[in-house]
């Protein structure tokens, strides 16, 4: 899923977002608004991981919903 996609189809993705990353608030769910470096900054953030971390579990996410 490149990063148009993801934020042309954002608003149909928020609750598969909000189920895979249960610490992301509402807030962080809006700001991120289908960016992918926003997504991946915000989840490095509430998960206390490393940026490495943080684009693995993105890009693992990406995979299952493009297929």
């Amino acid at each position: 899923m490149s990063e148009q996609e993801l934020k042309g189809q954002w608003r149909e993705l928020k609750g598969k977002v909000r189920q895979k990353w249960a610490k992301l608030t509402d807030d962080d769910i809006e700001r991120i608004s289908g960016k992918k470096d926003e997504l991946v900054g915000t989840l490095q953030k509430r998960y206390g991981e490393s940026r490495d971390w943080a684009e693995d579990q993105v890009r693992e996410w990406q995979k299952e919903w493009s297929r």
